[in-house]
């Protein structure tokens, strides 16, 4: 293939992304990778992606309950920022003091005044996985592969506005119809009312 001035279509890189700036907090690993038996609310875990929309970068983030992997809260926009975070929690429909553990990974975005005040005004405890350690928040990195497989690589994208409302009827599918291996083979929905009937027998 060299020979010949062959390239796999597999293995070409297509862009190089930007380096990413690391939060050196000293914030400890609260959650310590224990991902599963965790009651609602007890931990959630964030991450973002990027997705080409038009000939532009946009960027989603996701809120997601380690309780029963439901994407609580989520967002889309223009920049991979503390602001971007800052809408997915303002999109949570419940009492945000209900959450008692944030988990995330050493990114930048995470590392803001705006988030610190957020967890302090609702007294949300902070986790930081260790320093380029992906497995430390395996379960959002893994949903976010779930995500580009079912939506994001099955669809193309013109403009914001169509990313925000495929975005909303994607996570509606996948809270309330999306059957999960880790949940016996359930919807988040189904699981966590099936939680809920067990803890009032």
């Amino acid at each position: 293939m060299k020979r010949r001035g062959l390239e796999s279509a597999y293995t070409r890189r297509k862009y190089r992304t930007k380096s990413k700036e690391i939060n050196n907090s000293h914030v400890l690993n609260l959650l310590d990778r224990q991902f599963n038996g965790h009651e609602r609310l007890a931990a959630v875990v964030s991450d973002l992606t990027y997705v080409r929309v038009g000939a532009k970068w946009q960027y989603i983030c996701i809120l997601l309950d380690l309780h029963n992997r439901e994407i609580i809260g989520y967002s889309s926009g223009a920049h991979k920022d503390a602001a971007l975070v800052h809408s997915a929690f303002a999109s949570v429909r419940i009492n945000l003091t209900h959450i008692q553990m944030f988990h995330t990974d050493r990114g930048s975005e995470f590392d803001n005044s705006l988030i610190d005040g957020l967890l302090d005004t609702f007294n949300i405890n902070r986790s930081l996985s260790l320093k380029g350690c992906p497995y430390d928040n395996a379960v959002a990195e893994a949903t976010f592969k779930l995500i580009k497989t079912e939506f994001i690589n099955r669809r193309s994208f013109e403009y914001p506005e169509q990313l925000a409302i495929e975005l909303a009827d994607y996570i509606h599918w996948f809270n309330n119809i999306r059957i999960h291996g880790a949940l016996n083979y359930r919807s988040p929905i189904e699981f966590r009312q099936l939680s809920l009937s067990f803890l009032c027998n």
